[in-house]
């Protein structure tokens, strides 16, 4: 199996995840080490997996892994909003020509492809919508990551109705757990708190996300693979729909502190107001179940480990606020 992205948060677990529970495949993960690819995130298994410093556009490179591998997970990806809105290019280069490289790779070699996206391309819901995305939700997405995102599932399905490529796609909702990086909403109220300063809201905090625990995206990454009809799309949810005002609110209030003990900042160009998830397809046809379905204990669990492992975040921290500071977030 060949991981692209798995030095970053999603892909790690997903490393984690399979060594512990089908420890009879040979792993092989790629990734560039950008700033969100972290290499630490695999420490302590570096001995069991293949590591390879590289990047997805590398048409050569991806030629030869791709060969010497039966199936390829793709987390590898510009991930991060307002990133996008800082510069574009580099989404484009990751998500749409890094896709189309691997699409080329697994067309000539004959292998299998699982493609990892999310659920922002299909833009977002109004708060009061009764709606959830379904895999037939039209796609609008609003964000140069979004419209990226979207343009990599549209190349794979492409690939596989002109060219016959054994793939699947999976949209899944905001994960959130160990590894993640601290730009991100969870990890950065977290350590926010831990070095002593009040976590920020974007606006009002009534934009809404639909999380799940990154282990129950790993388990419903492994039964597509394993279970999954080649060509399908695949929506992945654990029904964890929360505002962002109560996610930052729950976090104060497990950490001891004011619930109310926080800073509202101006809130970010074209920020989509809800997000949430229909993934009945994922379970009636495959069976697949969350573990992680009280929100609170799995944020408990993520609060104890960013608590624990300040040396594994500490030095991401620092440029990270700083580059918020001159945003003005």
């Amino acid at each position: 199996m060949l991981i692209t992205g798995g030095a970053g948060f999603i892909g790690s677990n997903f490393v984690y995840y399979t060594l512990k529970n089908r420890p009879e495949y040979q792993i092989t993960v790629i990734d560039k080490l950008t700033y969100a690819g972290n290499p630490d995130n695999l420490t302590p298994v570096l001995d069991k997996i293949n590591f390879v410093t590289g990047d997805i556009c590398d048409q050569e490179l991806m030629d030869k892994l791709v060969a010497d591998n039966d199936v390829v997970v793709h987390f590898a990806a510009e991930s991060h909003n307002d990133n996008s809105l800082q510069n574009p290019r580099p989404f484009l280069d990751s998500n749409i020509i890094g896709t189309y490289t691997i699409l080329e790779a697994i067309r000539k070699h004959g292998k299998r492809l699982h493609h990892i996206s999310t659920d922002e391309v299909y833009g977002d819901l109004e708060l009061d919508d009764p709606n959830r995305f379904t895999e037939n939700t039209p796609y609008n997405p609003s964000s140069p990551y979004s419209s990226t995102k979207a343009g990599s599932d549209l190349l794979v399905r492409a690939w596989v109705r002109s060219f016959g490529v054994q793939a699947t796609i999976s949209n899944c909702s905001n994960n959130y757990g160990p590894y993640q990086h601290v730009e991100k909403f969870i990890p950065r109220q977290i350590t926010e708190i831990l070095e002593g300063r009040k976590p920020r809201l974007y606006g009002a905090g009534e934009n809404v996300r639909d999380w799940i625990h990154t282990e129950d995206h790993s388990s419903a990454v492994l039964a597509i693979l394993e279970k999954g009809r080649l060509g399908e799309t695949y929506l992945i949810g654990a029904d964890g729909e929360k505002n962002n005002k109560e996610v930052i609110e729950l976090i104060l209030k497990d950490m001891n502190k004011d619930p109310s003990d926080y800073e509202h900042v101006t809130d970010r160009p074209g920020h989509d107001m809800r997000y949430a998830i229909d993934s009945t397809k994922l379970r009636n046809e495959l069976g697949w179940m969350p573990k992680f379905t009280n929100f609170e204990e799995g944020l408990k669990s993520t609060i104890d480990w960013y608590t624990n492992n300040e040396a594994w975040w500490k030095p991401q921290k620092e440029a990270t606020e700083a580059k918020y500071q001159k945003a003005g977030h």
